[in-house]
C-alpha cells in the first residue's frame, strides 16, 4: 500500500515563514545586534544615529558573578536612543539624526566611571542603528531575550539627576549598590548596600530555578519601560 506521500495529489503541510513574526523579528534583531562588536564604552568613533545598545560587565564584582560575560554574550544592560524630540517616522538618513546612540553610550561611560565600585575599562558594548520606528519595540525584543540585571531588577542606571525641587525621590537600585554619582546623595536614602546585593541574589536565583517566571517579570518590566 502506497504512503500518503506517494500518493498522487498529496499536500505536506508546513508552517509559513512570516518574517514579521514577533519571535522572528526577536531573533533577526537579536543577531544583528550580537554581530556588532564588541566595542570598548564609549565607542572610539562617533556613529551617527538612533538605535539599540547592549552592556556587557567583565569585571569581578563577587555579586555579579551570574551577569559576567567576558565574551560579551549576556548584556547586564540594554537600551534604546531616539532621535531628539523622539521623532520615529521616515527620515533621510541616520547622519539626519545626529548622535543619540553615542551620546548616551558616553552618558553611561559617566556614570560608571562615577560608581566607587565599578571601572570602565570592565565593560563593553555592542550596537545597532535601527530604523527610528522599530527602535521602542527592539528594546523591549532585548528585554525579553535576555533580561538583564539593570534593567529588569537593579533599576535606576539609566536616569538622569533629579530637577531642582524633586531631591526627596529616593535612591534608586542601581545608586544603592554602586555609589558615587553626585545627584544620587541629595535623594532619600531609603535602600542600602546590602538591600540592593540581596536583590541581585534573589533575582539571579529565580532566573536559575523559575526561568519562566523570571521571563514573565522581564516582559513586564519591557512593557512598562515603553510607557514611559
Amino acid at each position: 500500500m502506497a504512503s500518503p506521500e506517494s500518493e498522487p495529489g498529496a499536500v505536506e503541510t508546513e508552517g509559513e515563514y512570516n518574517p514579521l513574526d514577533y519571535h522572528n523579528l526577536t531573533v533577526n534583531l537579536v543577531r544583528e545586534l550580537m554581530a556588532r562588536g564588541p566595542y570598548a564604552l564609549p565607542p572610539a568613533t562617533r556613529v551617527a544615529g538612533a538605535g539599540v545598545y547592549a552592556l556587557f560587565y567583565t569585571g569581578d564584582l563577587p555579586s555579579y558573578g551570574r551577569y559576567r560575560s567576558p565574551d560579551s554574550s549576556r548584556p547586564i544592560y540594554v537600551g534604546k536612543a531616539i532621535p531628539r524630540g523622539g521623532r520615529t517616522g521616515l527620515h533621510s538618513g541616520a547622519a539626519a539624526l545626529g548622535t543619540p546612540l553615542y551620546a548616551r553610550l558616553t552618558q553611561h561611560s559617566r556614570s560608571i566611571e562615577a560608581a566607587t565600585n565599578l571601572r570602565l575599562v570592565d565593560f563593553r558594548c555592542r550596537f545597532l542603528v535601527v530604523t527610528p520606528l522599530w527602535i521602542t519595540m527592539a528594546e523591549r525584543f532585548l528585554f525579553e531575550e535576555f533580561q538583564p540585571l539593570w534593567n529588569v531588577k537593579l533599576s535606576g542606571f539609566g536616569i538622569h539627576g533629579p530637577g531642582s525641587g524633586r531631591n526627596q525621590q529616593e535612591i534608586s537600585w542601581w545608586d544603592a549598590l554602586h555609589p558615587g554619582r553626585s545627584f544620587a546623595a541629595l535623594l532619600r536614602q531609603t535602600r542600602t548596600e546590602k538591600d540592593a546585593q540581596t536583590l541581585v541574589s534573589d533575582w539571579s536565583r529565580l532566573q536559575e530555578e523559575h526561568p519562566e517566571t523570571a521571563r514573565r517579570v522581564a516582559t513586564e518590566a519591557a512593557l512598562d519601560e515603553a510607557d514611559k
